[in-house]
Protein backbone atom coordinates (compact mmCIF):
# COMPACT_ATOMS: atom_id res chain seq x y z
CA UNK A 1 0.00 0.00 0.00
CA UNK A 2 1.08 3.96 -1.11
CA UNK A 3 3.22 5.15 1.99
CA UNK A 4 0.33 8.33 1.51
CA UNK A 5 -1.76 6.40 2.67
CA UNK A 6 -2.83 7.37 6.15
CA UNK A 7 -2.07 4.74 9.06
CA UNK A 8 -5.55 4.24 10.14
CA UNK A 9 -6.80 4.12 6.58
CA UNK A 10 -3.97 1.18 6.58
CA UNK A 11 -5.66 -0.28 9.77
CA UNK A 12 -9.32 0.17 8.19
CA UNK A 13 -8.02 -1.77 5.04
CA UNK A 14 -6.99 -4.78 7.14
CA UNK A 15 -10.00 -5.13 9.37
CA UNK A 16 -11.85 -5.06 6.14
CA UNK A 17 -9.49 -7.37 4.66
CA UNK A 18 -10.05 -9.90 7.49
CA UNK A 19 -13.63 -10.58 6.84
CA UNK A 20 -12.70 -11.47 3.12
CA UNK A 21 -10.92 -14.45 4.31
CA UNK A 22 -12.36 -17.83 5.17
CA UNK A 23 -11.20 -18.16 8.31
CA UNK A 24 -13.10 -19.15 11.77
CA UNK A 25 -14.71 -16.32 13.46
CA UNK A 26 -13.19 -16.29 16.71
CA UNK A 27 -9.94 -16.11 15.28
CA UNK A 28 -10.93 -12.95 12.73
CA UNK A 29 -12.74 -11.76 16.09
CA UNK A 30 -9.27 -11.66 18.35
CA UNK A 31 -7.44 -9.71 15.61
CA UNK A 32 -10.16 -7.24 14.58
CA UNK A 33 -10.34 -6.33 18.39
CA UNK A 34 -6.22 -6.01 18.69
CA UNK A 35 -6.88 -3.94 15.23
CA UNK A 36 -9.83 -1.58 16.67
CA UNK A 37 -7.40 -0.94 19.41
CA UNK A 38 -4.91 0.13 17.34
CA UNK A 39 -7.30 1.87 14.97
CA UNK A 40 -8.87 4.01 17.77
CA UNK A 41 -5.61 5.01 19.57
CA UNK A 42 -3.71 5.54 16.41
CA UNK A 43 -6.75 7.91 15.04
CA UNK A 44 -7.07 9.92 18.67
CA UNK A 45 -3.20 10.85 17.80
CA UNK A 46 -4.03 11.79 14.15
CA UNK A 47 -7.31 13.54 15.72
CA UNK A 48 -5.05 15.65 18.37
CA UNK A 49 -2.60 16.53 15.58
CA UNK A 50 -5.35 17.88 13.04
CA UNK A 51 -6.27 20.05 16.00
CA UNK A 52 -3.15 21.15 17.00
CA UNK A 53 -2.26 22.51 13.60
CA UNK A 54 -5.87 24.02 12.90
CA UNK A 55 -6.38 21.79 9.58
CA UNK A 56 -6.57 18.27 8.06
CA UNK A 57 -4.18 16.63 6.41
CA UNK A 58 -3.11 17.95 3.48
CA UNK A 59 -5.05 20.98 3.46
CA UNK A 60 -2.91 24.06 2.93
CA UNK A 61 -2.56 26.50 5.54
CA UNK A 62 -2.88 29.57 3.57
CA UNK A 63 -6.33 28.39 3.19
CA UNK A 64 -7.55 27.91 6.05
CA UNK A 65 -8.09 30.96 8.83
CA UNK A 66 -6.61 30.62 12.45
CA UNK A 67 -4.19 27.80 11.05
CA UNK A 68 -1.04 27.34 12.89
CA UNK A 69 2.26 27.46 11.07
CA UNK A 70 3.68 24.31 10.78
CA UNK A 71 2.87 20.87 8.91
CA UNK A 72 3.58 17.23 8.94
CA UNK A 73 6.48 15.06 8.08
CA UNK A 74 5.83 11.72 8.24
CA UNK A 75 5.53 9.44 11.15
CA UNK A 76 7.37 7.64 13.82
CA UNK A 77 6.95 4.43 14.96
CA UNK A 78 6.21 3.88 18.70
CA UNK A 79 4.71 1.07 21.14
CA UNK A 80 1.94 1.95 23.63
CA UNK A 81 1.95 -0.07 26.68
CA UNK A 82 -1.76 -0.77 27.28
CA UNK A 83 -3.94 -3.54 29.78
CA UNK A 84 -4.25 -5.62 26.57
CA UNK A 85 -0.53 -5.28 25.98
CA UNK A 86 1.57 -3.70 23.44
CA UNK A 87 0.37 -1.75 20.66
CA UNK A 88 2.07 -0.48 17.76
CA UNK A 89 1.51 3.20 16.25
CA UNK A 90 3.25 5.58 13.93
CA UNK A 91 3.58 8.75 15.94
CA UNK A 92 3.28 12.30 13.62
CA UNK A 93 6.09 14.26 13.24
CA UNK A 94 5.66 17.83 12.94
CA UNK A 95 8.30 20.15 11.58
CA UNK A 96 7.77 24.14 11.01
CA UNK A 97 5.69 24.65 14.16
CA UNK A 98 5.84 27.40 16.63
CA UNK A 99 5.25 25.08 19.55
CA UNK A 100 5.77 21.62 20.50
CA UNK A 101 2.90 19.61 20.57
CA UNK A 102 2.66 16.84 22.81
CA UNK A 103 -0.41 14.30 23.37
CA UNK A 104 -3.13 14.81 25.83
CA UNK A 105 -4.76 11.42 25.68
CA UNK A 106 -1.34 9.62 25.45
CA UNK A 107 1.46 12.18 27.36
CA UNK A 108 4.73 13.18 25.54
CA UNK A 109 6.15 10.65 25.04
CA UNK A 110 3.72 8.03 24.19
CA UNK A 111 4.90 5.11 25.42
CA UNK A 112 2.11 3.54 28.30
CA UNK A 113 -1.61 4.48 28.72
CA UNK A 114 -4.69 3.41 30.52
CA UNK A 115 -6.58 6.76 29.19
CA UNK A 116 -7.59 5.41 26.11
CA UNK A 117 -8.20 1.26 28.25
CA UNK A 118 -12.81 2.53 28.51
CA UNK A 119 -12.58 4.18 24.72
CA UNK A 120 -11.53 0.88 23.14
CA UNK A 121 -13.81 -1.34 25.11
CA UNK A 122 -16.60 0.85 25.07
CA UNK A 123 -16.44 1.34 21.26
CA UNK A 124 -16.07 -2.11 20.67
CA UNK A 125 -19.08 -3.28 22.60
CA UNK A 126 -21.09 -0.54 21.24
CA UNK A 127 -19.70 -2.16 18.18
CA UNK A 128 -21.94 -5.40 18.61
CA UNK A 129 -25.32 -2.94 18.69
CA UNK A 130 -24.14 -2.01 15.49
CA UNK A 131 -25.52 1.66 16.45
CA UNK A 132 -24.14 4.52 17.76
CA UNK A 133 -20.38 3.44 17.08
CA UNK A 134 -20.01 5.82 14.76
CA UNK A 135 -21.64 8.87 16.90
CA UNK A 136 -19.44 7.82 19.59
CA UNK A 137 -15.84 7.44 18.14
CA UNK A 138 -16.81 10.96 16.10
CA UNK A 139 -17.50 13.04 19.36
CA UNK A 140 -14.85 11.54 21.23
CA UNK A 141 -11.66 11.24 18.46
CA UNK A 142 -13.21 13.20 15.00
CA UNK A 143 -14.83 11.92 12.27
CA UNK A 144 -11.61 9.80 11.08
CA UNK A 145 -11.88 7.47 13.87
CA UNK A 146 -15.12 6.13 12.74
CA UNK A 147 -15.15 2.58 11.59
CA UNK A 148 -16.88 1.77 8.40
CA UNK A 149 -20.64 0.81 9.03
CA UNK A 150 -20.02 -2.19 6.68
CA UNK A 151 -17.31 -3.32 9.26
CA UNK A 152 -19.54 -2.86 12.02
CA UNK A 153 -22.53 -4.00 10.69
CA UNK A 154 -20.36 -7.45 9.43
CA UNK A 155 -18.98 -8.00 13.02
CA UNK A 156 -21.99 -7.89 14.29
CA UNK A 157 -24.14 -10.06 11.86
CA UNK A 158 -21.01 -12.69 11.92
CA UNK A 159 -21.27 -12.71 15.94
CA UNK A 160 -25.02 -13.00 16.06
CA UNK A 161 -25.38 -15.81 13.56
CA UNK A 162 -22.53 -17.69 15.07
CA UNK A 163 -23.90 -17.45 18.31
CA UNK A 164 -27.71 -18.33 17.27
CA UNK A 165 -25.86 -21.44 15.52
CA UNK A 166 -23.85 -22.21 18.70
CA UNK A 167 -27.05 -22.02 20.99
CA UNK A 168 -29.00 -24.25 18.73
CA UNK A 169 -26.21 -27.01 18.10
CA UNK A 170 -26.97 -30.67 19.14
CA UNK A 171 -25.24 -32.06 22.11
CA UNK A 172 -25.13 -35.45 22.18
CA UNK A 173 -21.46 -35.69 21.65
CA UNK A 174 -20.83 -33.60 25.12
CA UNK A 175 -20.64 -35.55 28.16
CA UNK A 176 -19.54 -34.01 32.07
CA UNK A 177 -19.29 -35.16 35.09
CA UNK A 178 -19.66 -31.45 36.65
CA UNK A 179 -21.68 -28.61 35.43
CA UNK A 180 -21.53 -25.29 36.76
CA UNK A 181 -24.35 -23.02 36.50
CA UNK A 182 -24.62 -18.95 37.04
CA UNK A 183 -26.33 -16.29 36.02
CA UNK A 184 -25.13 -13.03 35.71
CA UNK A 185 -27.57 -9.25 35.60
CA UNK A 186 -26.87 -6.98 32.50
CA UNK A 187 -28.85 -3.66 31.80
CA UNK A 188 -30.92 -4.58 27.96
CA UNK A 189 -33.68 -2.74 27.65
CA UNK A 190 -34.63 1.40 28.32
CA UNK A 191 -36.19 2.12 31.47
CA UNK A 192 -35.79 -1.85 32.81
CA UNK A 193 -33.89 -3.11 35.63
CA UNK A 194 -31.03 -5.64 35.27
CA UNK A 195 -31.96 -8.54 33.78
CA UNK A 196 -30.06 -12.10 34.23
CA UNK A 197 -28.49 -13.99 31.64
CA UNK A 198 -27.80 -17.53 32.15
CA UNK A 199 -24.87 -19.64 31.49
CA UNK A 200 -24.16 -23.49 31.56
CA UNK A 201 -20.39 -24.75 31.54
CA UNK A 202 -18.70 -27.93 32.61
CA UNK A 203 -15.90 -30.59 33.06
CA UNK A 204 -16.05 -33.22 30.22
CA UNK A 205 -15.88 -37.33 31.48
CA UNK A 206 -12.16 -36.78 29.47
CA UNK A 207 -11.62 -33.51 31.93
CA UNK A 208 -11.39 -31.17 29.26
CA UNK A 209 -13.70 -27.72 30.19
CA UNK A 210 -16.84 -27.26 27.73
CA UNK A 211 -19.19 -23.80 27.55
CA UNK A 212 -22.46 -25.67 27.11
CA UNK A 213 -24.69 -22.85 27.05
CA UNK A 214 -25.71 -18.97 27.46
CA UNK A 215 -29.01 -17.58 27.30
CA UNK A 216 -31.48 -14.41 28.56
CA UNK A 217 -33.96 -15.57 31.06
CA UNK A 218 -36.99 -13.47 32.67
CA UNK A 219 -36.13 -13.85 35.96
CA UNK A 220 -33.85 -16.51 38.10
CA UNK A 221 -37.17 -18.52 39.15
CA UNK A 222 -37.80 -22.02 38.80
CA UNK A 223 -39.30 -21.43 35.60
CA UNK A 224 -36.80 -19.84 33.95
CA UNK A 225 -34.13 -22.29 35.22
CA UNK A 226 -36.20 -25.10 34.19
CA UNK A 227 -36.80 -23.82 30.59
CA UNK A 228 -32.70 -23.18 30.14
CA UNK A 229 -31.99 -26.43 31.48
CA UNK A 230 -34.84 -28.77 29.73
CA UNK A 231 -33.50 -26.71 26.50
CA UNK A 232 -30.05 -28.27 27.31
CA UNK A 233 -31.63 -31.97 28.23
CA UNK A 234 -33.68 -32.03 24.97
CA UNK A 235 -30.46 -31.36 22.33
CA UNK A 236 -28.90 -34.20 24.07
CA UNK A 237 -26.86 -32.90 27.19
CA UNK A 238 -27.34 -36.55 29.02
CA UNK A 239 -27.07 -35.96 33.24
CA UNK A 240 -23.96 -34.72 35.00
CA UNK A 241 -22.68 -36.40 38.45
CA UNK A 242 -22.83 -33.23 40.15
CA UNK A 243 -23.93 -30.00 39.38
CA UNK A 244 -22.45 -27.03 41.09
CA UNK A 245 -24.08 -23.87 41.55
CA UNK A 246 -25.26 -20.63 44.02
CA UNK A 247 -28.02 -21.03 46.25
CA UNK A 248 -30.92 -19.11 44.58
CA UNK A 249 -34.18 -21.54 45.18
CA UNK A 250 -35.20 -21.00 41.80
CA UNK A 251 -32.20 -22.88 40.23
CA UNK A 252 -32.05 -25.74 43.08
CA UNK A 253 -35.86 -26.60 42.43
CA UNK A 254 -34.99 -26.61 38.03
CA UNK A 255 -32.07 -28.76 39.05
CA UNK A 256 -33.69 -31.61 40.95
CA UNK A 257 -36.18 -31.62 38.20
CA UNK A 258 -34.62 -31.65 35.15
CA UNK A 259 -31.77 -33.87 36.23
CA UNK A 260 -32.63 -35.53 39.90
CA UNK A 261 -29.90 -38.10 39.36
CA UNK A 262 -27.51 -35.73 39.64
CA UNK A 263 -25.79 -34.82 43.38
CA UNK A 264 -25.58 -30.97 44.05
CA UNK A 265 -22.82 -28.92 45.27
CA UNK A 266 -23.77 -25.75 46.63
CA UNK A 267 -20.83 -22.68 46.30
CA UNK A 268 -18.95 -22.50 49.24
CA UNK A 269 -17.58 -19.34 48.55
CA UNK A 270 -21.52 -17.79 48.20
CA UNK A 271 -22.57 -19.51 51.28
CA UNK A 272 -19.42 -18.03 53.47
CA UNK A 273 -20.88 -15.20 51.46
CA UNK A 274 -24.46 -15.14 53.02
CA UNK A 275 -23.03 -16.16 56.64
CA UNK A 276 -20.69 -12.89 56.96
CA UNK A 277 -23.44 -10.63 55.55
CA UNK A 278 -25.07 -11.86 59.21
CA UNK A 279 -21.83 -11.06 61.31
CA UNK A 280 -20.19 -7.98 62.63
CA UNK A 281 -17.17 -6.77 60.81
CA UNK A 282 -15.74 -7.50 63.71
CA UNK A 283 -15.60 -11.27 63.57
CA UNK A 284 -15.88 -11.81 60.35
CA UNK A 285 -11.93 -12.79 59.65
CA UNK A 286 -12.41 -15.16 62.70
CA UNK A 287 -15.84 -16.70 61.14
CA UNK A 288 -14.13 -16.73 57.68
CA UNK A 289 -10.83 -18.46 58.91
CA UNK A 290 -13.15 -21.18 60.99
CA UNK A 291 -15.73 -22.19 58.35
CA UNK A 292 -12.67 -22.56 55.58
CA UNK A 293 -10.99 -24.96 58.50
CA UNK A 294 -14.54 -27.22 58.39
CA UNK A 295 -13.07 -27.88 55.11
CA UNK A 296 -9.70 -28.39 54.91
CA UNK A 297 -9.15 -32.18 54.61
CA UNK A 298 -5.30 -32.10 53.94
CA UNK A 299 -4.04 -34.14 57.18
CA UNK A 300 -7.09 -36.58 56.59
CA UNK A 301 -6.43 -40.00 55.50
CA UNK A 302 -10.03 -40.76 54.53
CA UNK A 303 -10.87 -41.48 50.82
CA UNK A 304 -13.39 -39.61 49.53
CA UNK A 305 -16.91 -40.91 50.28
CA UNK A 306 -19.99 -41.15 52.46
CA UNK A 307 -17.12 -41.32 55.48
CA UNK A 308 -15.55 -38.01 54.35
CA UNK A 309 -18.96 -36.55 53.85
CA UNK A 310 -20.28 -37.56 57.70
CA UNK A 311 -16.80 -36.12 58.99
CA UNK A 312 -17.08 -32.83 57.52
CA UNK A 313 -20.93 -32.62 58.48
CA UNK A 314 -20.15 -33.04 61.37
CA UNK A 315 -18.11 -30.50 62.04
CA UNK A 316 -20.20 -28.25 60.25
CA UNK A 317 -22.86 -29.10 62.75
CA UNK A 318 -20.33 -28.04 65.66
CA UNK A 319 -19.32 -24.88 64.21
CA UNK A 320 -23.22 -24.11 64.12
CA UNK A 321 -23.40 -24.90 67.74
CA UNK A 322 -20.28 -22.77 68.86
CA UNK A 323 -21.86 -20.09 67.02
CA UNK A 324 -25.31 -20.24 67.49
CA UNK A 325 -26.01 -18.49 70.45
CA UNK A 326 -24.13 -15.05 69.63
CA UNK A 327 -25.23 -15.11 66.09
CA UNK A 328 -28.05 -17.29 65.49
CA UNK A 329 -29.53 -15.82 62.14
CA UNK A 330 -25.73 -16.20 60.56
CA UNK A 331 -25.75 -19.95 61.94
CA UNK A 332 -28.88 -20.88 60.53
CA UNK A 333 -28.25 -19.30 56.82
CA UNK A 334 -25.09 -22.53 57.53
CA UNK A 335 -27.10 -25.18 58.27
CA UNK A 336 -29.83 -24.30 55.33
CA UNK A 337 -29.70 -26.89 52.49
CA UNK A 338 -26.36 -27.93 54.96
CA UNK A 339 -26.16 -31.67 52.96
CA UNK A 340 -25.14 -29.14 49.26
CA UNK A 341 -22.10 -28.25 51.06
CA UNK A 342 -20.56 -32.20 51.02
CA UNK A 343 -21.35 -33.27 48.54
CA UNK A 344 -18.06 -32.47 46.24
CA UNK A 345 -16.51 -34.90 48.66
CA UNK A 346 -17.59 -38.14 46.97
CA UNK A 347 -15.57 -36.98 43.98
CA UNK A 348 -11.86 -37.54 43.33
CA UNK A 349 -9.61 -35.19 45.63
CA UNK A 350 -7.50 -33.58 43.35
CA UNK A 351 -11.03 -32.06 41.62
CA UNK A 352 -12.09 -30.62 45.23
CA UNK A 353 -10.86 -27.37 45.22
CA UNK A 354 -12.50 -26.81 41.63
CA UNK A 355 -15.77 -28.34 42.18
CA UNK A 356 -16.78 -26.99 45.54
CA UNK A 357 -17.86 -23.44 44.14
CA UNK A 358 -19.03 -21.66 41.04
CA UNK A 359 -16.59 -18.62 40.79
CA UNK A 360 -14.85 -19.61 38.12
CA UNK A 361 -17.39 -18.48 35.75
CA UNK A 362 -18.54 -15.90 38.17
CA UNK A 363 -15.18 -14.35 37.19
CA UNK A 364 -15.39 -14.30 33.40
CA UNK A 365 -18.88 -13.00 34.06
CA UNK A 366 -16.83 -10.58 36.24
CA UNK A 367 -14.77 -9.42 33.04
CA UNK A 368 -18.12 -9.30 30.72
CA UNK A 369 -19.65 -6.54 33.25
CA UNK A 370 -16.63 -4.33 33.42
CA UNK A 371 -16.74 -3.94 29.48
CA UNK A 372 -20.77 -3.31 29.40
CA UNK A 373 -20.23 -1.09 32.32
CA UNK A 374 -18.86 1.68 30.39
CA UNK A 375 -21.70 1.84 28.35
CA UNK A 376 -24.13 1.90 31.21
CA UNK A 377 -26.85 -1.06 29.33
CA UNK A 378 -27.12 -2.04 26.00
CA UNK A 379 -28.97 -0.90 22.98
CA UNK A 380 -31.13 -4.68 23.43
CA UNK A 381 -31.38 -8.59 24.51
CA UNK A 382 -29.62 -8.97 21.17
CA UNK A 383 -26.67 -7.11 21.55
CA UNK A 384 -25.95 -8.10 25.36
CA UNK A 385 -26.22 -11.82 24.34
CA UNK A 386 -23.91 -11.63 21.88
CA UNK A 387 -21.35 -9.82 23.58
CA UNK A 388 -22.00 -12.14 26.57
CA UNK A 389 -21.15 -14.85 24.22
CA UNK A 390 -18.52 -13.33 22.16
CA UNK A 391 -16.28 -12.87 25.82
CA UNK A 392 -16.96 -15.95 27.06
CA UNK A 393 -16.12 -18.15 23.91
CA UNK A 394 -12.81 -16.31 23.80
CA UNK A 395 -12.27 -16.96 27.22
CA UNK A 396 -13.39 -20.62 27.08
CA UNK A 397 -10.73 -21.33 24.78
CA UNK A 398 -8.19 -20.32 27.77
CA UNK A 399 -10.00 -22.10 30.56
CA UNK A 400 -8.60 -25.07 32.50
CA UNK A 401 -9.49 -28.48 32.59
CA UNK A 402 -8.75 -31.27 35.44
CA UNK A 403 -6.06 -34.12 35.75
CA UNK A 404 -7.33 -37.41 35.26
CA UNK A 405 -5.88 -40.17 37.37
CA UNK A 406 -6.46 -43.52 36.76
CA UNK A 407 -7.86 -43.47 40.61
CA UNK A 408 -9.94 -40.21 40.16
CA UNK A 409 -11.46 -42.10 36.68
CA UNK A 410 -12.11 -45.26 38.45
CA UNK A 411 -14.37 -43.08 41.24
CA UNK A 412 -15.57 -41.43 38.57
CA UNK A 413 -16.81 -44.72 36.76
CA UNK A 414 -18.54 -46.00 40.02
CA UNK A 415 -20.18 -42.67 40.79
CA UNK A 416 -21.34 -42.91 37.18
CA UNK A 417 -22.52 -46.32 37.25
CA UNK A 418 -23.94 -45.98 40.89
CA UNK A 419 -25.64 -42.39 40.30
CA UNK A 420 -26.54 -42.20 36.61
CA UNK A 421 -27.01 -46.18 35.49
CA UNK A 422 -27.69 -48.04 38.76
CA UNK A 423 -27.98 -51.76 38.90
CA UNK A 424 -31.45 -53.46 38.82
CA UNK A 425 -32.14 -54.80 42.67
CA UNK A 426 -32.26 -58.45 42.89
CA UNK A 427 -35.18 -59.78 44.75
CA UNK A 428 -34.71 -61.63 47.75
CA UNK A 429 -33.74 -65.47 47.34
CA UNK A 430 -37.28 -66.44 48.86
CA UNK A 431 -39.48 -64.35 46.75
CA UNK A 432 -37.41 -66.14 44.09
CA UNK A 433 -38.21 -69.72 45.40
CA UNK A 434 -42.01 -68.79 45.30
CA UNK A 435 -42.30 -67.42 42.03
CA UNK A 436 -40.99 -70.62 40.80
CA UNK A 437 -43.58 -72.76 42.83
CA UNK A 438 -45.77 -70.46 41.51
CA UNK A 439 -45.15 -71.68 38.02
CA UNK A 440 -44.90 -75.11 38.50
CA UNK A 441 -48.63 -75.22 40.02
CA UNK A 442 -49.76 -73.87 37.11
CA UNK A 443 -48.18 -75.72 34.88
CA UNK A 444 -49.78 -79.02 36.04
CA UNK A 445 -53.28 -77.60 36.43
Amino acid sequence: MSARVSPTDRIHARIDALFAQDRPLPEVLEEVARLGAQLLMQAALEAEVTEFLGRERYQRAATITDARPGSRNGYRPVTVKTTAGPVQLERPKLRGTTAAFASRLFGKHVTKTNALESLVIAAFVRGLSVRDVEATLAEALGDQAAISKSTVSTICQAITAEYEQWAARRLEGVSVDYLFLDASFFRMHPGSPAEPVLAAWGISTDGKPVFIGLAPGAGESTDAWVDFLADLRDRGLGSPLLVISDGAQGLIAAIEQIYPKALRQRCLIHRLRNVLAKTPTGMQDEIRDSYWAIFDTTDLDIEPGPALVDLIDTRVRAFAEKYAAIYPAAMKILLTDAAGLSAYLRFPAEHHQRIRHSNFIERTFGETRRRAKVIGRFPGETSCISLVWAVLDRASAGWRGLAMTPAGSRLLHDLRRSLLDPPRELRPRHAVDHAHQTDAVTATA
